[in-house]
């Protein structure tokens, strides 16, 4: 796991954790990455249930705007959108199982971040956290990897 961060210092990355800033706080996913069609197709389908500490990273080569559904998908989830400098833009949160209704990011995004329900109120992170992943472009970066 990457070691303590302090609120203006650069985030020790690595491929499988997914760091989280806001006010001042850290949080930390241990994460499964989709960055090609057929993971992202598959997602999470599936799952009955994931570690706490656990996600899934959905990472496009560019921004876009995507839509998510639950189908297939018994475990629910709150949804990240993220745009390409790691500014967290739109939280769905407490979305419903197998429920085939898109949830749209409204905006371009280039990753997608999925935990247990609950996760983002009870940690803070809404619009505005930064995510620090090596994925993220460092010249574009908020919250950038050492």
């Amino acid at each position: 796991m990457p070691g303590p961060v302090r609120a203006g210092e650069g985030a020790q990355c690595s491929e499988d954790v997914a760091i989280l800033r806001t006010d001042g706080k850290l949080a930390q996913f241990r994460v499964e990455i989709a960055d090609d069609p057929d993971e992202r197709a598959q997602g999470l389908m599936g799952r009955e249930s994931m570690p706490t500490g656990a996600g899934m990273l959905f990472v496009y080569p560019t921004p876009r705007e995507v839509a998510f559904w639950m189908h297939d998908t018994p475990l629910p989830l709150d949804m990240l959108f993220i745009d390409e400098a790691g500014r967290v833009v739109k939280v769905a949160a407490q979305t419903r199982p197998n429920d085939d209704t898109p949830i749209p990011s409204d905006m371009p995004v280039r990753f997608v971040l999925e935990i247990n329900a609950g996760l983002a109120a009870r940690l803070g992170l809404g619009p505005g956290a930064q995510l620090a992943h090596p994925a993220i472009d460092p010249a574009r970066a908020v919250f950038p990897c050492k």
